[in-house]
């Protein structure tokens, strides 16, 4: 039996459960549909917003990154037969995956790992240097290459992390840099979007293309969605692409403040950027 991670984290306690999964044979995954060169395509394949109805919804979020020197998973959610489930719907092979990218310590972020090490053990997995032990482990006991991340770092070619920021909860962001601007995703935003958005903005000097994922509105009232969304713009983001734990409230006010370049954001959603690089 293996061990998977489970209930929401908050401290260095893990709750764990034993659950066997089979791998799902080779045979069975199909080619994702491949960019063009210097083309992006950024997949959502775990989120609890719907998009496309074949696949499967789940509080949480990821993130499939390609077209950049290296292909990036985003966080892996929470319920790694969901994660594995949903790649394999869309075509991705996991051994596609250079490097996976964690967010922060919340279980529907970090709850799919050890599905995906199964599939993939010889993936090198960055994660906030925060992140308990045991999670730390369980990325070397698979065979897998463990960075930890403090400060902001280059993950390859034109992909960052912003490093840990925050203070109780400790959170790394993606950051994109392509030849329209910055392209900034989060996991669910703890240290705050705009305070993400602006140390992104002041670190690579480049204007804001597109933020996406999690902006942990879902608990704020209409005031307080407003005053966000006015951060965000007052950053100049040109789009905006709230999931995750952003809630309907603020999907529908960023949808009114940002009209045609509003992204509706679900699992299965694939935004293409032509010419990023």
């Amino acid at each position: 039996m293996r061990k998977i991670i489970k209930g929401i984290v908050i401290t260095n306690v893990f709750i764990i459960v034993s659950v066997l999964f089979p791998l799902i044979p080779s045979t069975h995954w199909t080619a994702f549909a491949d960019t063009g060169d210097g083309d992006l395509a950024l997949t959502i394949v775990y989120d609890n917003n719907p998009y496309d109805r074949t696949l499967e919804t789940r509080w949480g979020f990821s993130c499939y990154v390609k077209g950049a020197e290296k292909t990036v998973l985003f966080d892996v959610g929470g319920e790694g037969s969901v994660l594995m489930g949903n790649m394999a719907k869309l075509g991705i092979d996991p051994r596609t995956v250079d490097a996976v990218v964690l967010s922060h310590v919340h279980y529907d972020h970090v709850g799919g790992l050890p599905h995906f090490l199964n599939a993939h053990p010889s993936v090198t997995v960055y994660m906030p240097r925060s992140l308990p032990q045991s999670l730390k482990d369980t990325v070397r006991q698979a065979g897998a290459r463990l960075v930890e991340v403090h400060e902001p770092m280059e993950i390859c070619k034109d992909v960052y992390s912003t490093g840990e920021l925050g203070d109780f909860i400790k959170e790394e962001s993606l950051v994109i840099r392509t030849s329209r601007g910055l392209i900034i995703i989060t996991g669910c935003a703890h240290p705050g979007v705009v305070n993400i958005m602006e140390k992104a903005k002041d670190r690579f000097k480049s204007d804001i293309y597109l933020v996406l994922g999690g902006f942990h509105l879902c608990w704020m009232d209409l005031s307080q969605v407003k005053k966000t969304i006015r951060g965000v713009k007052k950053t100049g983001s040109k789009k905006v692409g709230p999931c995750h734990c952003s809630g309907d409230l603020a999907r529908d006010q960023f949808k009114k403040a940002y009209g045609d370049d509003f992204i509706l954001i679900g699992v299965g959603k694939t935004i293409r950027i032509e010419d990023a690089f």
